[in-house]
């Protein structure tokens, strides 16, 4: 059986023996209903007496160590530890989530206390300052924070009768603060003569500022105010843990096991002492007190909890026990009876139960026990201790039988065989003995081959053969009884199991995950006729899996509880139960089985809310069922949008460079140019990893993004305006409801998010401090007041944002898998969808977190889109198969097929939904999805006549659809941008290149046209007039790096990717010759000037060739560079060549032949270069950035006129300089809108516009040329560079001194000047009206 899905059978937790006593204190309470909740291991419980029944909260992911009850007494507050500790706030009658406090405390949550009200709670950290948290609960909002003290706090309070005031004590202080805005203030109390200052333990609040505090040396400590008034001496013998205010009074308990009550005075009324009641021992000691009417709850260190009856005061109740502090390894169930045996370090062996819940004999040993096994007929037990001996009992009286000790260190595992003749006793000395059951326990073999300590055996049906397991990893079989080792494996092939509880073997292999080699899994048991494995680990992870489970990474379902490592787990007799136990929290959990045909029934009862989810999706391995990628998702789950140097790493690595350079000589730096650029438009879509990212604005508009840059295109007068507020690529944008504002998110090491106004341009509002790597999903609320957004962090991290004011409500960790998209509930904005790889999940707000369900799908699909419907619990996904799924809040009703191919967009309307999908096709359905009304195709042979350019291919994959005004907005994955009518012809609006980095830039030498050539194998002319349009297209068999016009402008010359080149004739871009000289990437492509007879080609492997145009022969080649060629230049005559290689050497080539030259720096300025584009030289060395270290200058370009050089480089920056460029880091203009690398760049014919390509952002941008002189003033002035201003010296001389002053307090330095005269204040005079008064 290979199947590699998850059981379909349930583990549901029944009953948990034990309560925390130990390093816990005031954890124990009666709730509204009269329920008892307190916590053990990482489970909140809730205990009705009455019924003797529990409920559990299971929201936390590790140790609970701290409770407080609401004052109304049904919600509860509890604090667990770990790394990112938080804080749930919940229903102990539903036992669901209401809040997640979280990202405040770290290490873990030492106290927590409500207010009077129960509006505010107080949670004090285990942090090294013992940080004090105020939180507004209800909205997961910090309220005030402040440092608590350098040592613990054991206790805090609020002052019940005057607001805003609380108590803290802990190791030798006490603290009174008062809350006054978000300020934390305290004051110390002040022990005086009155007390020895030393450690209080615990506290409870009084009227008339009076405080009664808890000593560790049992005196009760009174305070007024902040001065200690009186003490109570020896209130108890020792330390007070624990103090409880009721009505009736006070209730205090101690180390010395008593528990004292109180009047409101602090008189006492009466002591129970525990220690001499029935059920007492000798060093009981109190952790908890809880008083309420006629009862009181106690809880001890040693795991127990008491019920007294004020009246009947002597005959305390023992209502739970557990085993004490200590680890807790050994577990056997008995043969035949519903009965667990647990064994601990604390020395004592208990038998539960599995039907009473109830603990129904206990025997106190001499050693630690660390194993246990029931005798096949259920009379012995035995016990393996930690010395190295064993003890037999018999169960029913727990008398010994016999005690051996034949090894000195610890017994790990003892087994019965299935006849009941021998034992097996496996140690950490490596080896197994085999003891005779009726020859009273006499040694009879001995199984020596592990090199390690043994750690699980199993025994065969027949009890011929026994198999081991070791610390080395290592499984060994033995013949039995005398202990041979079986060498020849063949005589093992058809021996049957009695049981299954060994960690190794192909049976279980599936137990382990695909890539380890670490043995955290510290116990198995199989069920056979289930045909279910359970096994426990070391992360406290309790699974079912599938038996046998022969493929490694094999699915599972997951159960959380126990909090650390789960020692032992063994299924029941009857199969009816799997028993767990906790190493560190020594707590026994009793889960109950729910098999296959009865968990289909089980699903009506509502779903217990864990943040692990029990059907997790961290089980994932390759599912049998999952269906292929498509190969496009597969491409983009692939992207890395991480970067070598985010922008945000500038001015860090400038201060890093200036060190280096306040060491060199500084020449004059060059001023920055007169004139400017500004940007114009943008040819790009994103369409190639994002969707949904394309809407019209209210006025008609048409928004977008491309690069860094926010475009609102106005489709009538085919103009843009940009939103330039960004300074990486943008990878999601969501439209405000009204259409009026446009959420947008970016790639950064701190990702921001900007709201801006689509009419002004102007940013609302800008949210940081939350993503790393990148945002890649947003959605505003129906109301328009909230924003939800989604990281590109491993966690893919989900914030919910209140956007104008920039405050983050909740936040929470998304998925292990990426997410594709993020839907606020239009109904109830509290709640949402996320949607991606693998998953769907539905979420809703709980104060700073958000609590999440995986939809239930049957099986696990990849989701690309999903939209909500016509009511609040109804959703609509699209899938990766091309279905659209419909759910009813998170049950998944029917699928519908849509698309061949994954659906990658679906918009709902008042009536009706539209999708689009890979296949290249809008479809129009009704409100059900039950008819398909209408559908589109996207080709060519619809375009309309006005289009601004041509479709590439038919049916090109859609990304993107937005209805209004009558049509359809489609984006496709191309690039393009399409409004389709719904009578059906398709205007195209928008293009730009497919994904695939663009570097081939050439502009006409006099027409206003450009051709570009990118990886995406098409060579493109575009139209620079202000029709802004593609001209022309023509695909290539390979992807192409360069291009360049010649003089005329009648050829056009293609270097591509494979060492080739074309020249195609530039109107119709048909063919006129090719040649195939080269195998590596052709870089750079030019004709000689004047009639264009050479062509000098350049490829990466390092040389040029020049070619005759006329003759189509190539004529010279150019050797002797070190490095591939990166950029080429003619001078004027055509004699002469230029070349810079990717070592950053200059180097000269005479044409045509080919000839190397020498040419001195001072010479080359002389020679009149025809054009300029490369980037080293002296001319230039100023254009090179004080960090040319991390980023490279791509590319440069010199206008015609000789004034102005452009240049791109890789941080995405476009910068202006003065033509020369003499003296080092000259001065520019610089402008930001391409994200990554700006590959190159060219002036047109006439300077009037300047053209850039970006790298892997696809874009080609017109930036339109402003002579000097020509400034209007813009509102958004983002692409004028701050030139940057620490380099600037330009001060006005005030504002220079002002800069420059140290304020020192003139007070404080002596008087220098000798006075004469007499002070203004001493001459006599007649006094002023102010100075009478």
């Amino acid at each position: 059986m290979a199947d590699r899905t998850a059981p379909n059978c349930h583990l549901r937790l029944e009953w948990v023996y034990g309560y925390r006593g130990h390093q816990c204190r005031n954890n124990l309470y009666y709730t509204a209903a009269k329920e008892i909740v307190y916590f053990v291991a990482g489970v909140g419980v809730v205990y009705n007496t009455r019924e003797h029944k529990q409920k559990f909260f299971l929201g936390h992911n590790d140790d609970i160590i701290s409770l407080a009850l609401h004052p109304e007494r049904v919600l509860v507050a509890t604090g667990q530890v770990g790394k990112e500790p938080y804080i749930c706030v919940w229903d102990s009658y539903t036992v669901q989530t209401v809040s997640i406090l979280k990202d405040v405390h770290t290490h873990g949550i030492a106290c927590l206390a409500f207010d009077l009200e129960g509006q505010c709670l107080v949670s004090v950290g285990l942090d090294s300052k013992n940080t004090i948290c105020v939180w507004d609960w209800r909205r997961g909002k910090v309220l005030a924070a402040a440092p608590g003290h350098t040592d613990r706090i054991f206790d805090i309070s609020w002052d019940l009768y005057q607001p805003s005031k609380l108590v803290s004590c802990g190791v030798k202080h006490i603290k009174f603060w008062s809350l006054c805005g978000n300020a934390l203030t305290p004051k110390r109390g002040v022990f005086g003569k009155t007390g020895d200052l030393q450690t209080i333990l615990c506290l409870a609040c009084a009227k008339d500022e009076i405080t009664y505090s808890g000593a560790l040396n049992g005196d009760i400590y009174v305070w007024k105010g902040i001065n200690l008034m009186r003490t109570v001496q020896g209130a108890h013998g020792s330390g007070i843990f624990s103090m409880n205010a009721c009505e009736e009074g006070f209730a205090t308990g101690g180390r010395d096991g008593c528990v004292r009550l109180w009047d409101l005075n602090f008189k006492p009324i009466t002591v129970i002492d525990l220690r001499e009641t029935d059920q007492g021992y000798k060093g009981l000691s109190v952790r908890s007190v809880c008083w309420r009417g006629d009862h009181i709850l106690v809880g001890t260190q040693d795991s127990e909890i008491f019920e007294i009856v004020v009246h009947d005061r002597n005959k305390p109740f023992l209502i739970m026990q557990g085993h004490c502090e200590g680890e807790l390894w050994a577990l056997a169930v008995h043969p035949t009876k519903p009965l667990a045996m647990t064994g601990s370090d604390d020395r004592s062996v208990r038998i539960w139960s599995l039907i009473d819940h109830a603990l129904i004999a206990r025997c106190n040993m001499e050693e630690p026990i660390r194993c246990a096994a029931v005798s096949t007929d259920g009379i012995h037990l035995a016990l393996g201790m930690k010395d190295g001996s064993f003890t037999v009992l018999r169960v029913r009286d727990m008398t010994e039988v016999v005690h051996i000790k034949d090894r000195k260190e610890a017994i790990h595992e003892l087994k019965y065989s299935p006849d009941g003749t021998h034992l097996a006793v496996g140690s950490n000395d490596n080896s197994v003995d085999i003891y005779g059951v009726v020859q009273r326990y006499k040694k009879v073999g001995e199984c020596i081959g592990s090199h390690s300590f043994i750690t699980h055996m199993d025994w065969s049906t027949d009890s011929k053969y026994l198999q081991t397991n070791d610390g080395g990893g290592r499984r060994l079989f033995y013949r039995m009884p005398s202990g041979k080792e079986v060498s020849n494996r063949e005589e093992l092939k058809l021996v049957q199991w009695a049981s299954w509880t060994c960690v190794l073997g192909p049976e279980v292999n599936g137990i382990w995950p695909k890539y380890s080699d670490i043995n955290d899994i510290n116990s198995v048991d199989a069920n056979f006729s289930n045909q279910i494995l359970v096994t426990a680990d070391d992360y406290g992870l309790v699974k079912l899996l599938r038996y046998p489970c022969i493929k490694k990474g094999a699915k599972c379902k997951k159960y959380l509880g126990h909090s650390a490592h789960i020692t032992n787990a063994r299924w029941s007799h009857d199969y009816q139960w799997v028993i767990t136990i906790g190493g560190a929290d020594h707590s026994v959990f009793q889960w109950k089985f729910i098999p296959e045909r009865k968990s289909k029934e089980a699903l009506h009862i509502a779903p217990q809310e864990t943040l692990a989810d029990s059907n997790s999706e961290e089980s994932d391995s390759d599912q049998s069922d999952v269906p292929e990628m498509d190969s496009e998702i597969e491409q983009e789950t692939q992207l890395t949008y991480r970067r070598q140097v985010y922008k945000e790493d500038l001015p860090q690595l400038k201060e890093q460079s200036k060190e280096k350079r306040r060491a060199l000589p500084m020449k004059k730096r060059e001023r920055a140019p007169g004139s400017g650029v500004k940007l114009h438009f943008i040819h790009g879509y994103r369409g190639y990893d994002c969707r949904s990212n394309l809407f019209y604005t209210q006025t008609g508009e048409i928004v977008y993004h491309v690069a860094a840059v926010g475009v609102v295109y106005n489709r009538q007068q085919n103009t843009q305006r940009f939103y330039m507020g960004h300074n990486d690529d943008i990878l999601c944008l969501a439209i405000h409801p009204l259409k009026d504002f446009v959420a947008t998110g970016q790639v950064g090491r701190d990702s921001s998010i900007h709201i801006w106004d689509t009419e002004t341009l102007k940013a609302m509002s800008v949210l940081k401090g939350f993503h790393q790597i990148g945002v890649c999903a947003l959605d505003f609320s129906a109301d328009g007041k909230r924003l939800a957004s989604v990281g590109l962090d491993e966690s893919h991290t989900i914030v919910l944002w209140d956007w104008r004011k920039g405050e983050k409500l909740s936040a929470m960790r998304g998925s292990k898998d990426k997410i594709f998209v993020v839907k606020i509930n239009p109904y109830l904005p509290d709640k949402l969808i996320t949607a991606g790889v693998k998953h769907m999940k539905f979420w809703h707000k709980a104060g700073g977190g958000l609590i999440g369900r995986k939809g239930n799908m049957g099986k696990t699909e990849t989701m690309m889109c999903a939209v909500y419907g016509w009511s609040e619990e109804m959703v609509f996904s699209g899938t990766c198969t091309g279905d659209i799924c419909i759910w009813r809040d998170m049950f998944l009703m029917k699928t519908v097929k849509a698309h061949d191919g994954p659906v990658f967009s679906v918009h709902a309307l008042e009536k009706g939904f539209v999708t689009g999908g890979k296949d290249g096709i809008v479809a129009l359905w009704d409100d059900t999805f039950e008819r398909c009304l209408k559908t589109y195709a996207i080709k060519r042979a619809v375009l309309a006549p006005g289009s601004k350019g041509l479709l590439l291919e038919d049916n090109p994959s859609i990304r993107a659809i937005s209805l209004g005004h009558g049509h359809i907005l489609v984006g496709t994955k191309n690039g393009e941008i399409l409004e389709v009518d719904k009578s059906g012809p398709i205007t195209l609006l928008v293009q730009g290149h497919m994904e695939g980095e663009v570097w081939g830039l050439a502009t006409h030498p006099h027409l206003p046209l450009c051709a570009t050539v990118s990886d995406d194998k098409t060579l493109r002319i575009w139209d620079l007039s202000p029709s802004h349009c593609m001209l022309a297209v023509r695909k290539l068999r390979k992807g192409g790096r360069c291009c360049c016009f010649s003089p005329d402008g009648k050829a056009l010359a293609v270097g591509l990717n494979d060492g080739s080149f074309l020249m195609v004739n530039a109107d119709t871009l048909e063919d006129l010759v090719s040649f195939h000289h080269r195998k590596d990437i052709i870089t750079e492509i030019r004709f000689s000037p004047g009639i264009g007879k050479y062509l000098a080609v350049a490829s990466a492997d390092t040389f040029v060739d020049i070619y005759n145009v006329m003759s189509s022969k190539r004529v010279g080649v150019c050797k002797g560079c070190h490095s591939y060629i990166t950029h080429l230049d003619w001078d004027k005559r055509g004699k002469l060549l230029q070349v810079n290689t990717s070592a950053k050497e200059q180097f000269f080539f005479e044409a045509p032949r080919g000839k190397r030259q020498t040419i001195p720096a001072t010479e080359v300025e002389k020679v009149d270069w025809s054009t300029w584009t490369c980037v080293l030289g002296p001319s230039i060395e100023g254009i090179w950035p004080v960090i040319s270290e991390v980023t490279e200058v791509t590319s440069a370009c010199l206008s015609n006129d000789r004034k102005v050089l452009a240049t791109g480089d890789d941080l995405g920056y476009v910068k202006l300089f003065r033509y020369p460029v003499k003296g080092k880091y000259a001065k520019f203009k610089r402008y930001v809108a391409h994200s990554t690398h700006v590959t190159n760049v060219r002036w047109s014919h006439d300077d009037s516009l300047l053209v850039t390509v970006g790298g892997t952002d696809t874009c080609l941008m017109i930036w339109a040329h402003e002579p000097e002189g020509h400034r209007e003033i813009r509102q958004c002035d983002s692409e004028e560079s701050d030139i940057d201003s620490e380099d600037d010296g330009g001060y006005d001389s005030d504002v220079t001194r002002e800069n420059e002053i140290t304020y020192t307090i003139k007070a404080l330095s002596t008087n220098m000047r000798t006075m004469t005269g007499v002070k203004p204040h001493l001459q006599l005079k007649e006094p002023t009206v102010d100075e009478s008064r």
